[in-house]
């Protein structure tokens, strides 16, 4: 229960480290992502690397995974938008259409793999849609189209990113891989993007926070836990991020919750819960 707690807080803390990071520091956002990656391989390789000591070695579950390139170029692309994003977003506001996004994608792909949905998953997955089409409609309180259009990219991404880590390995090593070949499209990318290139202290401390412990730290506790859970109860979990994101943007950052929001998180996440419930 403690770790399964401590990974949806590192899942939430990232939402926030990065809207820290390119809200309230000088850091651009091609830095960020680079950095993050690069902390999140290096932290993930070393628990890999720790691990092979073990007898778990024995058994060839923690050999060092070289990664998969598709997988690494969507890692790449989730962690370029989801930092664009956040530019402009509210914590809360993020988290939201990224877990949205995420949930819709593997929904998708699930249906056009042939799978059906009874009706109570039918209904709970319209909800979900028309909260998240309400939360992207033009008004007042809506979030910047640029930034929301970003963030649903990184959530297609991460969802692309999800379905291809079910083709089986040790998933921390696996990723310990794909962070490592995401790292240099990463540093190419702020090449191409020198002319915003910016960095101060407490960009990089966030962007290194980012990726060493709510990114490698996190993915590599939640694995740990993820076969004790079972998919339905490892699915419900997480709908507890995007409400622990909302808190800490409000604890630390201040941001005040929106009607809007409030209706459209109860949509969405109302919604996923009655589609995951038997699917999942």
């Amino acid at each position: 229960m403690i770790r399964t707690a401590l990974a949806m807080i590192a899942f939430a803390a990232n939402s926030l480290l990065c809207r820290i990071a390119l809200g309230h520091t000088g850091i651009d956002p091609a830095s960020f992502t680079t950095i993050r990656l690069a902390a999140g391989a290096l932290v993930l390789g070393l628990i890999v690397r720790a691990r092979r000591c073990g007898p778990a070695d024995q058994a060839g579950r923690t050999r060092l995974d070289p990664g998969r390139w598709p997988s690494a170029i969507a890692l790449f692309v989730y962690a370029a938008a989801f930092s664009l994003a956040y530019t402009r977003l509210t914590t809360a506001t993020g988290a939201l259409i990224l877990f949205g996004s995420v949930q819709a994608t593997m929904i998708g792909h699930d249906l056009l793999a042939g799978e059906r949905l009874s009706l109570r998953q039918s209904v709970g997955v319209a909800i979900a849609l028309a909260g998240l089409v309400g939360l992207l409609l033009p008004g007042l309180s809506a979030p910047p189209i640029g930034s929301a259009a970003a963030m649903l990219v990184a959530g297609v991404a991460w969802g692309v990113y999800s379905l291809r880590g079910r083709r089986g390995g040790d998933p921390t090593a696996v990723s310990a891989g794909n962070f490592l070949r995401a790292t240099p499209i990463a540093v190419a990318l702020s090449f191409v993007l020198h002319d915003a290139f910016a960095l101060d202290l407490a960009g990089v401390l966030a962007a290194t926070a980012s990726g060493a412990l709510a990114s490698g730290l996190g993915y590599a506790i939640w694995y740990g836990v993820l076969p004790a859970l079972g998919a339905t109860r490892a699915a419900i979990v997480q709908l507890s991020v995007p409400i622990l994101a909302a808190l800490g943007g409000i604890v630390f950052l201040g941001e005040r919750p929106t009607l809007r929001l409030a209706l459209a998180s109860t949509a969405i996440l109302g919604g996923i819960a009655l589609g995951i419930r038997k699917r999942a």
